[in-house]
């Protein structure tokens, strides 16, 4: 919890670096915000894979915020152990005194007391060393992992040995590369500009944002059968006419807006070798294009899931 700060932003400690954006109380707010889209984009689902109420093992690869794993422990109360790990302790049972089982669960901007549920708990580790032995898991789940990931077929290949036979794997993710399908997105776009060089630091690092479309082969490789795979676009602003579409594209324009500075404070200046004040200029830039409704962009969201052979 000897967090590390840089630019006015809190980065995590255990494996510093590795990680490249923020764990402060604001990249939280925007995490939860992102689950909030990912629910809505998956019809209000957790998840897509055919999972079935009883004694589950489950694991949330990179739970971020735990708000994924306290929401499936109250849809599957009987689950017998839901873990969620990640790099940074901010999770509700670390963020409040011991003994205590209540904590502040934030979503957009409200924010509401919670419970814990008793079958949750959360594991400060490295999904990237190799995993502890343990009884094996019914169903892992990994949610946007891109940008953090060095070695994808390594994961699901961990992933496989640690799941029981006949259990799923689910991994959603993006494939970060904007396009429009009327035209209406030109060469010199800012907003599409920032996109790209954030790809273009994360290539360099070997953590690619674009992994979504990988996924399926990724998990045939691994071993993993009854694959399937579904892609959402994912529109960037308000502009849609069909209004579940509008609300998707309002809460991502909305996260991307809130965490520019949570993707190129370290990015671009540790990777690419700006500075902090050509950082500000740029993302000004990409604040006033972000305003433009005529411009009709998106990306694509993957959602592939798999079972083990039995």
């Amino acid at each position: 919890m000897n967090y590390h700060w840089q630019y006015g932003r809190r980065y995590h400690a255990f494996k510093e670096g590795s990680y490249k954006f923020p764990n402060d109380e604001r990249e939280q707010d925007r995490l939860d915000m992102l689950h909030n889209m990912f629910r809505l984009v998956l019809d209000g689902k957790l998840f897509l894979a055919p999972i079935e109420d009883g004694p589950l093992r489950v694991l949330d690869i990179g739970t971020g915020t735990g708000i994924w794993a306290i929401e499936f422990a109250d849809e599957f109360p009987s689950a017998q152990e839901i873990t969620g790990n990640d790099l940074s302790p901010i999770q509700p049972p670390w963020s409040v005194p011991l003994g205590l089982n209540y904590t502040l669960i934030k979503s957009g901007p409200s924010a509401e007391l919670s419970r814990v549920p008793p079958n949750v708990v959360f594991e400060v580790d490295d999904v990237e060393s190799e995993w502890p032995p343990r009884p094996p898991f019914d169903f892992i789940h990994s949610r946007y992992m891109c940008g953090s990931i060095e070695d994808w077929p390594r994961l699901a290949q961990q992933a496989y040995n640690q799941l029981k036979p006949g259990g799923w794997i689910e991994f959603q993710d993006f494939y970060l590369v904007n396009y429009s399908e009327d035209g209406s997105l030109k060469e010199g776009n800012n907003v599409n500009r920032f996109y790209e060089l954030l790809r273009e630091a994360l290539d360099k690092i070997n953590r690619p944002v674009t992994i979504g479309r990988e996924l399926e082969q990724i998990v045939k490789e691994a071993g993993f059968v009854n694959v399937h795979h579904e892609v959402f676009q994912l529109p960037l602003g308000t502009w849609p006419r069909e209004r579940k579409m509008k609300e998707i594209g309002a809460l991502n324009m909305l996260q991307m807006l809130d965490g520019l500075e949570a993707f190129s404070a370290a990015t671009f200046t540790n990777i690419l070798g700006w500075t902090i004040e050509e950082v500000q200029v740029f993302l000004a830039l990409v604040r006033k294009d972000a305003k433009d409704r005529g411009v009709h962009m998106m990306h694509d969201f993957h959602v592939v899931y798999a079972q083990k052979p039995l």
